[in-house]
């Protein structure tokens, strides 16, 4: 019998929420279904919340210091859940992965330096080199002709062209990919890593959605799959997509091999980038040690959620097919079928349908003709939506 309620409505209007009150700014009108920015719609998990009640309840909010009990629960939930093994000395605080990988960008390269990203990705890996002066090159994903396997597979070759001729300093891997839900097997993930050995290139492994397993399925991280990849890999993680704390701006970051990791967490350290609140390290604590089983209840209702979805495109949205993710709460509709421009296809969602979805092509290459639905919430309100772009296109 389930524990946690993920059935339930949760009113979140007004408490400034960027998914629900800023609709206005980004969609040119209010009163839309928010499906779009990746944080979810039910209640955080209670032990998460009861934690930080006790400390708040406390008079003086002065300057903390994690325990190392904080360290622990971080290393246990990787070595229980992934079975990835590290060290305490390997692991630093970072105030989100998004600002985590810009600090890696900062300290490991050098404006004019290029990046490498795998596009149809999350658009951040192309913002934050772009916008810090960062040359990007795409290696784009590409589309499998068959059902054989994921949605997409890497251009492995065109990987090492792009190493072995344009010299990149690094490349940013999504493991799980965000918006396609891919998690990339070992061996892809192992080639990935011997190539970046070969040719000198540092490897970010944002594995923020590698909790979020559906259907049974193991996140596999990157520092595992071979030697190479511990030469090479930076890697961020989070409890905060999973438990859906991203405010409180929790995350961290593991480095094994001392040559990089010596110079970049004495950077963090100097300049006081990791050095978390007392609200992030705990809530992350707290997850971290009490959260396995509402995780998997979570996993349990998304994966319902996700196969909700795809019936209903089957049964009822001839022109658009719901690939199915391996990790997260995001769904990569592929609206090809409907034969709409990418304005077109973004006024069927917004002005006839009333919902909020991420527009494709904000993943770049390979993106157009793509939505992005956040299937984060209640399955009554996610399939009245779902209804909603029946009757648009109806």
């Amino acid at each position: 019998m389930a524990k946690y309620d993920f059935d339930s409505a949760v009113e979140r209007r007004g408490t400034d929420c960027v998914k629900h009150d800023t609709l206005p700014q980004h969609f040119g009108c209010d009163g839309l279904v928010p499906l779009w920015v990746a944080d979810m719609d039910f209640r955080v998990c209670p032990e998460i919340a009861e934690a930080l009640s006790r400390r708040m309840g406390h008079p003086v909010y002065g300057y903390t210091a994690p325990p190392e009990s904080y360290w622990q629960s971080i290393l246990r939930w990787n070595r229980e859940r992934h079975g990835l093994e590290l060290d305490r000395s390997e692991i630093a605080f970072v105030p989100g992965v998004v600002r985590g990988i810009a600090y890696a960008v900062n300290f490991f390269t050098r404006p004019g330096d290029s990046i490498v990203i795998q596009p149809p990705v999350y658009h951040p890996f192309r913002i934050v080199p772009e916008g810090n002066g960062r040359k990007i090159i795409e290696n784009p994903l590409i589309e499998r002709s068959d059902d054989g396997g994921p949605f997409y597979r890497m251009d492995l070759e065109g990987l090492e062209r792009i190493f072995a001729t344009r010299s990149p300093r690094m490349m940013i891997l999504c493991n799980p990919h965000n918006p396609c839900g891919i998690q990339w097997d070992a061996e892809t993930l192992a080639s990935v890593a011997r190539l970046a050995a070969r040719y000198g290139v540092i490897v970010i492994s944002d594995e923020i959605h590698g909790d979020l397993m559906l259907g049974g399925k193991r996140h596999i991280p990157f520092l595992t799959v071979c030697p190479e990849a511990a030469e090479t890999c930076i890697t961020f993680g989070a409890p905060s997509k999973t438990f859906n704390i991203a405010g409180l701006e929790s995350s961290w970051v593991a480095v094994r091999n001392p040559a990089l990791r010596e110079p970049f967490f004495r950077w963090l350290e100097v300049n006081e980038f990791s050095s978390p609140s007392f609200t992030s390290w705990i809530g992350a604590e707290a997850a971290y040690t009490h959260g396995a089983q509402w995780l998997d209840e979570l996993t349990e209702y998304l994966q319902g959620n996700a196969l909700a979805v795809k019936r209903f495109c089957e049964e009822h949205l001839p022109g658009i097919k719901a690939v199915m993710p391996d990790a997260s709460f995001l769904v990569w509709l592929d609206c090809r079928g409907l034969g709409l421009s990418q304005s077109g296809l973004v006024d069927l969602f917004v002005r006839d349908a009333g919902l909020a979805l991420n527009d494709g092509s904000m993943f770049g290459t390979g993106g157009e003709g793509f939505m992005r639905l956040n299937i984060g919430m209640p399955r009554a309100g996610l399939m009245k939506a779902m209804e909603q772009l029946r009757q648009a296109l109806a």
